[in-house]
């Protein structure tokens, strides 16, 4: 059974222990990871007699939750665990989920305290009002039907194979409370104002209070709810090769919360040959990328520790990359903090969803060149007008959740024609989420003639490129996928990629050949970003950079790192 050295060296008792949100850091706070009691079940009722323990946050069907077991759609998931916590005056108890996959409803004592949709982003429920003194009981109720509906699932499917992965369910991110005060911090808005040297920082909370912000030595009163601009002298402008970091802090009555934000601006627009190019900071970058999947052998969606995301992020850094696109999947808070922290770029897909995975639609552009307007539900598989508008809020959930991260560039609200509607509509409400950041409204192909980018994926030809006819940056958002399979460390006998090598240094040679011959040319011309597919192997897909297991870098450092030289603007 493949694992990473990280799981294999898990301690029970430390499971991811590391505050969880970064950017809204409290000082007091319980992380509830560890040993919950679980059952899976056949009923809405709570049960009386519980199966085991799973080891939080890894789902049953993951190795590292000691269950392994598999939640079916019409199953019920259930967790119970004692909550160490007892009322205390004047404060409220806040209870945290990084992420439950897929519905989730919350009881303490027997009843409820809040429910969430969605499997990919974070929510909190106040438990206050039904702590009691004489013991506190924490019931989850989670149901996940994952691609039995239209609701966001990713790459999870329930019968995986090629490029479709293991499903899993229930609690997969970090368990945590924090004690508040009656007002407290519910959300902070940072943006950065480059161009007049200032950010714009807004504390929201449910009422309309004096607050503080603390940045470089100075205070700065404000409202709540309303922004507040502060000067930054000089500023240090955030970049992969500059990844600085602001630190500030937030109070509002006895609350207070630690926070940093970066000075950064994107923007596409045309380059001094008339170019539509994609800019950094008023100069134009090229985005050099690694889709990045973040699955694992022993975790499944969960990483087995901090330090397993950190190495993705750095042995990527080491190959001469700058940017990850984050595929198909939100991670937990961390990961962008360490984005942000080392200096990585990442593009963000909106989980896909949508009914079943319809070959003809999806690949008609492939051989037709024919790209379907996404007004027709029926064909892209997206008839389901309430899973429709619930994409809409898993969107908004998701923008929001992510917003003041500065490693975030760029926003992919549809791949390949998965669950696609609408996009010129949703590229618009993300333009009013988010009016700071770059859009690829149609990732691969079913292009509307929208956003910044022309999105193309290119596996089965050699790549030439044509510029816009709608005067976009072009990108090649997926290629490669070049597969090596090493002994000893692949998930099974399988071995999907789009072109087998028999070593490493035929995979090497195969590479700098594909770079040198197809994609460095195309920069002169016009080509603004690329995507390598991909990090790391996942189950049956043997064309990562890295083993499954993150054991063995298949690619030399500084072969990767001269092909990515060449690549810059």
């Amino acid at each position: 059974m493949l694992n990473t050295d990280w799981g294999a060296k898990l301690d029970p008792a430390r499971v991811l222990p590391e505050y969880p949100r970064p950017q809204m850091a409290r000082k007091e706070y319980r992380i509830l990871n560890g040993f919950w009691d679980y059952a899976i079940t056949d009923s809405e009722e709570c049960p009386e007699r519980w199966d085991g323990r799973i080891l939080v946050p890894f789902s049953p069907e993951a190795q590292l939750s000691g269950v392994m077991r598999d939640v079916a759609p019409e199953d019920h998931l259930w967790y119970r665990l004692q909550l160490d916590e007892t009322p205390r005056s004047g404060y409220r108890l806040l209870l945290h989920f990084g992420a439950v996959d897929q519905m989730a409803e919350v009881f303490l004592n027997g009843a409820s305290v809040g429910s969430h949709i969605g499997g990919f982003t974070p929510f909190t429920v106040d438990l206050t009002e039904l702590l009691s003194f004489e013991g506190n009981i924490l019931t989850v109720h989670v149901r996940d039907r994952s691609d039995t509906c239209e609701l966001s699932r990713g790459k999870q499917k329930t019968k995986r194979g090629g490029i479709w992965y293991t499903r899993q369910s229930g609690i997969w991110q970090t368990v945590w409370t924090e004690w508040v005060p009656e007002t407290y911090i519910e959300r902070l808005i940072i943006t950065p104002v480059v161009d007049e040297s200032m950010v714009e920082i807004t504390v929201c909370s449910a009422k309309n209070e004096l607050c503080y912000v603390t940045f470089g030595g100075s205070t700065y009163g404000s409202r709540t709810n309303t922004p507040i601009r502060i000067t930054v002298s000089d500023p240090i402008l955030w970049s992969p090769e500059t990844p600085h970091l602001y630190p500030f802090a937030v109070s509002l009555g006895e609350d207070l919360v630690e926070s940093y934000f970066a000075m950064r601006k994107v923007e596409m627009k045309e380059d001094e040959n008339g170019i539509p190019r994609l800019y950094l900071n008023g100069k134009p970058y090229f985005h050099s990328g690694v889709l990045d999947q973040g699955y694992w052998p022993d975790g499944l969606l969960t990483a087995p520790s901090d330090e397993a995301l950190i190495r993705d992020i750095t042995v990527m850094k080491e190959l001469g990359f700058n940017m990850l696109r984050k595929h198909i999947k939100l991670e937990p808070m961390r990961f962008y903090y360490h984005c942000d922290r080392l200096g990585m770029l990442v593009w963000q897909d909106m989980p896909s969803g949508g009914g079943d995975y319809r070959f003809l639609t999806i690949s008609a552009p492939l051989v037709t060149g024919i790209h379907r307007k996404d007004n027709n539900y029926k064909i892209f598989a997206r008839e389901d007008e309430a899973a429709r508008a619930h994409y809409r809020i898993e969107l908004q959930e998701m923008v929001e959740t992510l917003y003041n991260c500065p490693c975030i560039v760029l926003w992919v609200p549809f791949n390949e024609g998965w669950g696609q509607f609408d996009a010129a509509e949703v590229t618009e409400l993300l333009r009013r989420l988010d009016p700071t950041r770059l859009i690829d409204h149609a990732s691969g192909w079913h292009d509307q003639g929208v956003s910044d980018v022309k999105s193309l994926h290119v596996y089965f030809r050699p790549y030439r490129f044509r510029k816009d006819k709608h005067g976009r940056a072009v990108v090649l958002s997926e290629f490669g996928g070049y597969t090596l399979a090493l002994p000893d460390h692949c998930w099974n006998d399988a071995a999907f990629g789009y072109r087998n090598h028999k070593s490493k240094e035929h995979l090497a040679a195969e590479i700098t050949k594909l770079y040198e011959e197809q994609i460095i040319p195309a920069v002169s011309k016009g080509l603004c970003a690329t995507v390598y597919t991909q990090v790391s192997d996942v189950e049956d897909e043997c064309n990562g950079f890295m083993t499954y297991d993150r054991r063995v870098v298949k690619l030399p450092a500084d072969v990767m790192q001269a092909l990515n030289e060449k690549l810059k603007l």
